[in-house]
């Protein structure tokens, strides 16, 4: 999807990252209502009015910010899902992605967060599909190539462990990325909450039970 202008798709790239990092970033500090659109003109040092050229409402501002990352995440799935490895190993792949991308990217996973709030529902409505799409169909075909290899249980609805195998991601992520969830994470495993090897290895276990 594209909720910017075409004059934005011929600016340099250069400053096509500035204008979504700049906005990212208070998205992310304040929330989408409480983030006011001549701050972000402000800090980039140009007009309001130059900014409404390239988008033409603050919500659109917001969407291209989100679909930037739903772009990394669809380039990251595939290369995934395109190598040669076996089904465990992709899930295991899956997750230190998202161990290294949630620690070095808060701002961003923090914006999923900001995007799934009841007050931000016909936002959710506009994107929600496009994002929730890309990884619905990434796993399901995952799963659905593994019970045709016999790799795993063959009793498996597909979607329905698509949607756990989802919902572990997500929990992962946030807990790099959020002070609640990492709060959350700590209560649960005490002592070794930071030891980014043993998660690894324990929810692997986790998992290749599951599919068992």
């Amino acid at each position: 999807m594209k909720f910017h202008n075409d004059l934005f798709d011929r600016i340099s790239d250069e400053k096509k990252e500035r204008i979504l990092d700049v906005a990212t970033a208070e998205f992310s500090r304040l929330g989408y209502s409480g983030t006011n659109v001549n701050v972000i003109a402000e800090k980039l040092d140009v007009s309001v009015g130059s900014l409404y050229k390239y988008f033409n409402t603050k919500e659109n501002i917001f969407l291209t910010v989100i679909n930037r990352s739903v772009e990394v995440l669809e380039k990251t799935l595939n290369d995934v899902m395109g190598s040669e490895s076996g089904f465990f190993n992709k899930i295991e792949r899956i997750l230190r992605i998202i161990q290294i991308h949630s620690r070095d990217n808060p701002q961003v996973i923090n914006l999923y967060n900001e995007l799934t709030t009841e007050g931000n529902i016909a936002l959710a409505e506009r994107l929600s599909h496009q994002l929730e799409t890309i990884s619905a169909r990434s796993y399901r075909q995952l799963i659905d190539e593994a019970i045709i290899l016999g790799s795993i249980d063959t009793s498996i609805h597909s979607g329905i462990f698509a949607f756990c195998l989802d919902n572990l991601f997500l929990t992962l992520q946030f807990s790099y990325a959020s002070e609640y969830y990492r709060n959350r994470m700590k209560i649960y495993i005490g002592g070794d909450w930071d030891n980014d090897e043993l998660l690894i290895i324990q929810m692997m276990k986790f998992i290749r039970k599951a599919f068992s």
